[in-house]
């Protein structure tokens, strides 16, 4: 019988060694339909994906295109939403809704941001990816401590271009299936580019049809800000045209980040992405000052995750 929800082929992966955290991992993938052509088929429903984003130690939302590695630029770090619970309670939150495959950003490497982090993996061991500054010699430690997947960006992207033998090293090392890349990116002479170094570099490299085939063999999802719009609130809203890009060419998992502030922005991920674009929601939320409920955003996921199921 065929199936009747929305589908995206994803090409099998390579075996990899299991490697890191040796708890039950908690599956962030939706469920397979069946199979074509020796591929996978993966059923579509779109889904909610937290964020607990760190800057020295406290959960923060801050405008990420104005971080910068020194204050002296004379640009000022935009800062919309400082709270005073910590990263472990949020890891805690998103454990009791089973929101899963979330994400924890350190922004910045400080002692007191490792920690922090570290602090979220303990709390939902399994149910967090992490990110920000993860390379080659402290993407196992993370692994190790409960992380379901790390994030690289800055680390493959260097110096404006794709460093193919670091992702290599890193898929050797954590396991295709344990590596999500981030290609945030911001439009550059109509094109989406992806950026590095927190979104201040332009890559010489696309997010367009082959750049995502190509990646998705060394990675297990893709995460991608649209950072033109990212922690705006409300001025611009969702960058639709990204996301219709992502939902159509992406083969592997996906999700986007940037704009959202409505309920009505979730639905036009849904419709643009074709149900198979992940969603996170950051400062628009009510748990970090914004007006969006967070209670409205988890039962509209357990609405997509129940339609997805049948």
């Amino acid at each position: 019988m065929a199936s009747k929800c929305p589908t995206r082929i994803v090409p099998s992966p390579r075996c990899a060694p299991r490697h890191g955290w040796a708890g039950s991992r908690v599956s962030a993938r939706p469920s397979k339909c069946g199979a074509s052509g020796g591929r996978s088929i993966i059923c579509a429903a779109v889904r909610f994906r937290p964020c607990i984003d760190i800057h020295k130690g406290k959960v923060k939302q801050i405008v990420g295109s104005t971080l910068r590695d020194s204050s002296n630029d004379g640009t000022a770090l935009v800062t919309n939403f400082e709270s005073d619970k910590s990263a472990a309670e949020f890891a805690k939150l998103y454990k009791e809704d089973e929101l899963v495959g979330g994400h924890v950003i350190m922004l910045g490497a400080d002692p007191a941001s490792q920690a922090s982090s570290l602090e979220a993996l303990h709390a939902y061991p399994g149910g967090l990816q992490v990110g920000g500054g993860i390379n080659l010699e402290n993407a196992m430690s993370y692994l190790n401590e409960g992380a379901s997947h790390v994030i690289v960006t800055s680390y493959v992207f260097s110096d404006g271009k794709m460093n193919i033998e670091r992702l290599r090293k890193l898929v050797e090392l954590v396991g295709k299936q344990r590596l999500v890349l981030d290609l945030s990116c911001r439009k550059k002479d109509g094109r989406y580019t992806i950026v590095t170094d927190r979104w201040q570099k332009f890559s010489d490299v696309f997010v367009d049809e082959p750049t995502l085939e190509y990646l998705a063999a060394y990675s297990d999802e893709f995460l991608v800000h649209g950072v033109d719009v990212e922690g705006k609130r409300c001025k611009l809203g969702i960058d639709e045209e990204l996301v219709e890009l992502l939902g159509r060419h992406s083969p592997i998992p996906v999700t986007y980040a940037g704009g959202v502030s409505t309920m009505d922005d979730l639905e036009r991920i849904k419709k643009a992405g074709k149900s198979r674009v992940d969603v996170t929601v950051g400062s628009a939320l009510d748990i970090f000052g914004g007006d969006l409920p967070y209670r409205d955003v988890v039962l509209w996921h357990k609405k997509q995750s129940m339609v997805g199921q049948l």
